[in-house]
């Protein structure tokens, strides 16, 4: 959430700053609704005032021994107007928080500007793309041998947009997961965590998944207690600092959690129907990071470099990309996507985004940590990024790593989380 002071006090400018990302604030509209906040607010402070006034004058009556029935006449009267006054200003303020809670983060100064992802600016590239002299196949078709992988199973259990893993593609996926944590719990300094699966409302609110993206989420209902599933362990991760105050010591805390995601995906119908690239139920290994103001983006950039190691590792082409002001997601004040070459398709896709959320979302969640200098809570910085997605680094490994006979030799990288195992076959 934006800090009040800006929409407030500077709301022509933070308007100006959320077209460059698509979002058109009704400026007219928040005015009109601000004035009424404050006319509403005033008043009942004023007749706040009054009742104090005159029940003090009621008491000073009665020491007197004087007839107060009139002051207490009207004293009751105000009573009944201040009720009715305080019920307007919730309601009013209420309709204030829900058009804040709608506004996505402001890009930071550094974002390059655009519409979408054709503004995307290219940082560097790491590897060359592979040359085969045999006719390359996607990981649909490589799955596809002995069943190991099978969306019509997938379909047949819960509905398109599901997958089965059998034998040693499993192997292989469970491996890729296995070695991401092992990597940044071990090498890169972040604390391993499990965490829930199913969240309550407040945590999909304090990461911004709630209310803006309610129509891409999964949710349950118990009797009459509504949770949502994941979309990422960046939810669960991130509000483990929600409404808690800690020390500057104790910063950066960095964390890392492999989990099970789930993405209703509504808004994407068409888009990569075949096999793995888009599903409701994937993997991702998340990496998060809470950290004063003044580190984020040095983290954001150290935590991208985290992610690209695993790419590395595995012998991975990829490239970072800087994403424009029109192709961020919703929380993010600056984003760099890792984008993993695919043969099949001759192109490089995402597997990794890493966003810097300045103080956005723990504005929502209210995490702050204790400024030495000041002795006073602040709100810290949070930052999420995948580290990386699973399912789509397997689709990766299959497709650079294939071989003419159908088999797919395992990256170096992995063969100790798979005994030793050199190929798949």
């Amino acid at each position: 959430m934006l800090d009040p002071a800006l929409l407030r006090g500077q709301l022509a400018d933070t308007a100006a700053r959320l077209k460059t990302r698509g979002y058109l604030l009704d400026v007219a509209a928040f005015e009109a609704l601000e004035a009424e906040r404050k006319q509403v607010q005033t008043q009942t402070q004023e007749l706040q005032n009054l009742r104090n006034t005159r029940s003090k004058a009621i008491g000073q009556a009665k020491a007197k021994g004087e007839d107060c029935a009139a002051l207490m006449a009207e004293v009751a009267g105000l009573g009944d107007q201040l009720k009715a006054n305080e019920q307007r200003l919730g309601e009013v303020q209420e309709r204030v928080a829900a058009l804040a809670q709608g506004i996505p983060n402001l890009p930071d100064a550094a974002v390059p500007l655009g519409s979408d992802e054709g503004g995307n600016v290219e940082q560097h590239r790491w590897g060359t793309p592979r040359r085969f002299d045999f006719a390359v196949k996607d990981h649909v078709e490589l799955g596809a041998r002995h069943g190991w992988l099978d969306g019509d199973a997938g379909a047949r259990l819960s509905g398109a947009r599901f997958t089965v893993l059998r034998g040693e593609l499993a192997r292989l996926h469970r491996a890729l997961a296995q070695f991401m944590l092992d990597l940044h719990a071990g090498e890169h300094g972040y604390l391993e965590c499990n965490v829930p699966l199913i969240v309550n409302a407040d945590s999909m609110r304090g990461t911004g998944q709630l209310p803006k993206f309610e129509e891409d989420l999964f949710s349950t209902t118990v009797g009459d207690t509504r949770r949502y599933l994941i979309p990422t362990a960046e939810v669960s991760l991130t509000n483990l600092a929600r409404e808690a105050i800690v020390e500057a010591a104790t910063l950066p805390q960095r964390l890392t959690a492999h989990s099970l995601c789930f993405r209703a995906e509504a808004g994407s119908h068409g888009r990569d129907t075949r096999g793995m690239i888009r599903q409701h139920q994937f993997e991702k290994v998340e990496l998060v990071s809470i950290t004063q103001p003044a580190d984020s983006m040095a983290e954001h950039e150290r935590m991208t470099r985290c992610a690209e190691v695993v790419l590395e590792r595995l012998g991975l082409p990829y490239r970072r990309m800087l994403l424009c002001t029109g192709d961020m997601g919703f929380s993010a004040a600056r984003t760099y996507d890792l984008e993993v070459w695919l043969p099949s398709q001759d192109s490089y896709r995402e597997i990794s985004s890493c966003s810097n959320c300045t103080d956005f979302q723990a504005r929502r969640m209210q995490a702050r940590w204790r400024n030495p200098e000041t002795g006073k809570p602040e709100l810290v910085h949070t930052l999420n990024g995948s580290g990386v997605a699973v399912g789509r680094a397997l689709i990766a490994v299959m497709e650079n790593y294939q071989n003419a006979d159908g088999s797919i030799t395992v990256p170096e990288a992995l063969r100790p989380w798979l005994g030793g195992l050199a190929r798949i076959a």
